[in-house]
């Protein structure tokens, strides 16, 4: 999508957009903590497990009747906004309600995160905060568009991060270097407020609500805990290298298992067993598993 944009911002207007990133900020951790707080209420909730997905549904639908572009990914809704000039009221309930989807969505469990929501959000918090400094009357008036636009990056930044990723974002929508400055700005407000304030993104907060432990990419920690023990499956069929074929048809009928690894007497690896082949004609049944072969077939 391309946007053109009509007037660069000026020099002053940074200032403006340094408050637009504080806002983003705040926007954006609350965001993250409503959808905590809508997942724990959620499962706290007596509804069945089973029946999550058809009451999330049943409270976006209601959404969607209201307001469609609630279900909006946000490319769309986030052009026809920008080129329909909405007012204050109708910027405001299009982010309530879309802001309350995003939140029923992930509380009840559907899968997704808040990357494109975050940019349409964004979009509309920057229109809004273009819209109420138009009514502050001051000598400084800033472009709706270009609001729009530094308001996107900013408060994706405060949820996902990457400032420089959502400032080229910008530059790659716009080809023009002011705006693109002007989101690096906002963006790198906005994200040292919420690493500040909240520490982490959203998805690693995502992370920490499943009682990981990882904080950003640079965080290797959980790596040195991690043992080839934790890494290995636990129901691997075993059985000891003595054990008679009998014995091996007992505990491991067809189809219970492909294969079963052979332990000697130190429980050290001793051998792979194809279940199936266990059941071929020609062994006896009280011969050892780890010494009969399977007797070959004829051409």
């Amino acid at each position: 999508m391309q946007i053109a944009v009509l007037q660069p911002p000026g020099a002053l207007d940074y200032l403006l957009y340094a408050g637009l990133g504080i806002v983003c900020a705040a926007f954006g951790i609350a965001i993250m903590r409503l959808v905590g707080t809508a997942e724990r209420l959620v499962r706290l909730a007596p509804i069945p497990a089973w029946s999550r997905s058809a009451a999330g549904g049943a409270l976006l639908a209601g959404f969607a009747y209201v307001l469609p572009q609630t279900l909006s990914s946000g490319h769309g809704a986030l052009h026809a906004d920008l080129a329909t000039r909405l007012g204050l009221a109708a910027l405001a309930a299009i982010f309530l309600l879309k802001t309350s989807a995003s939140v029923v969505s992930l509380g009840f469990g559907f899968r997704g995160g808040l990357f494109f929501a975050a940019l349409f959000l964004g979009s509309l918090v920057g229109q809004i905060y273009a819209r109420l400094v138009e009514l502050t009357r001051l000598p400084l008036l800033l472009q709706p568009e270009n609001a729009a636009l530094v308001g996107m990056g900013a408060l994706a930044v405060a949820v996902v991060g990457v400032p420089l990723t959502m400032s080229f974002l910008v530059l790659e929508t716009t080809r023009d270097f002011g705006v693109s400055a002007a989101t690096l700005a906002a963006s790198l407000i906005a994200s040292t407020i919420v690493r500040e304030r909240f520490g982490i993104s959203f998805s690693t907060w995502r992370l920490h609500l499943r009682g990981e432990t990882i904080r950003s990419a640079r965080d290797v920690g959980w790596i040195r805990t991690l043992t080839a023990g934790r890494m290995m499956r636990p129901d691997t069929a075993t059985i000891a290298a003595s054990a008679t074929l009998a014995e091996f048809r007992r505990r491991f009928p067809l189809g219970s298992t492909s294969r079963v690894i052979l332990l000697d007497d130190a429980l050290r690896y001793a051998g792979i067993v194809i279940t199936s082949t266990a059941y071929l004609e020609g062994p006896k049944d009280d011969s050892p598993v780890s010494t009969w072969r399977p007797a070959p077939t004829s051409r």
